[in-house]
């Protein structure tokens, strides 16, 4: 079905060259169709597949799968192209346009009194999380100051597990393979891919993270994934404590419904209907 429907946007976008306005780019177009043809079924393709699934000529996929790899936007092993983390750019410029952090800033805040701890949203960014929502508390939890922009590992942390919970197996692989070795923060950090991947399957079937002081001692957090409209995982929101106030057991029975509950009035702002209200 997929493939039907990809087929026909490339089948429609060539009709309207026809008939566009001269001010109706093409190229850009079918670059589009093609990074809309990668998808968790297929997060990796050969030329021939991205041709068949698109209908486009090889040709044509070619030269646009090679001006992919060549911006950044696309990898290719030598038999399969793959989407590489700056495809997620193209999502960010529209997020950091939106209002949705500054709307989610009122349901933040209740959390925090609720819980009395730190509260904050990111993003995935390559290997990275990035910090674009934050309500903190008067109590610091690390060595660092965290706010909007403050980027940190995603491997040791729990939002940034949430979210790579959210890509396929073979994206995740390929985003640790860039900072391999994996570096140790904590006695406690996961350092052993195997493990890892182990860990982030974990999250991916029970939809949260909890990371016990592996990013820094005493820092214990958990987070839950914030969905667009189409349930995919967008943005993680957690809750940071220091491990001497909040025992693990607590933090999933006190702390974890209560975010749960949170992120899900959040991810009701990503819907287009409440979108459309907020500009």
């Amino acid at each position: 079905m997929q493939q039907v429907r990809t087929t026909m946007k490339v089948n429609e976008i060539a009709d309207s060259e026809s008939q566009a306005a001269s001010d109706f780019v093409r190229a850009l177009a079918k670059g589009l169709a093609v990074i809309e043809a990668f998808d968790a079924r297929s997060p990796a393709m050969t030329l021939s597949d991205v041709a068949r699934k698109t209908g486009m000529s090889r040709g044509t996929a070619r030269r646009l799968l090679l001006t992919l790899v060549e911006l950044g936007y696309a990898g290719f092993d030598g038999k399969n192209f793959s989407l590489r983390p700056r495809v997620l750019n193209l999502g960010f410029a529209y997020l950091n346009s939106q209002t949705v952090w500054q709307l989610a800033q009122p349901y933040m805040v209740e959390l925090v009194e609720k819980v009395h701890e730190s509260c904050s949203v990111s993003v995935l960014d390559g290997t990275d999380i990035v910090y674009v929502a934050r309500v903190p508390t008067a109590a610091r939890i690390m060595s660092i100051n965290l706010g909007i922009g403050t980027r940190l590992p995603a491997f040791a942390t729990s939002m940034g597990r949430i979210l790579l919970a959210g890509l396929p197996s073979e994206e995740i692989q390929r985003l640790l393979a860039q900072v391999s070795p994996l570096p140790r923060y904590t006695a406690k950090t996961i350092t052993e891919p195997d493990a890892l991947l182990r860990e982030i399957e974990q999250v991916r079937r029970q939809g949260w993270a909890l990371v016990d002081q592996e990013l820094e001692q005493g820092l214990r957090s958990v987070a839950v994934p914030i969905l667009d409209c189409v349930g995919s995982p967008i943005a993680a929101l957690n809750v940071g404590t220091h491990a001497s106030r909040w025992t693990i057991q607590k933090l999933n029975q006190d702390a974890l419904p209560l975010l749960k509950q949170t992120a899900a009035r959040i991810s009701t702002l990503l819907a287009p209907e409440n979108r459309a209200k907020t500009r």
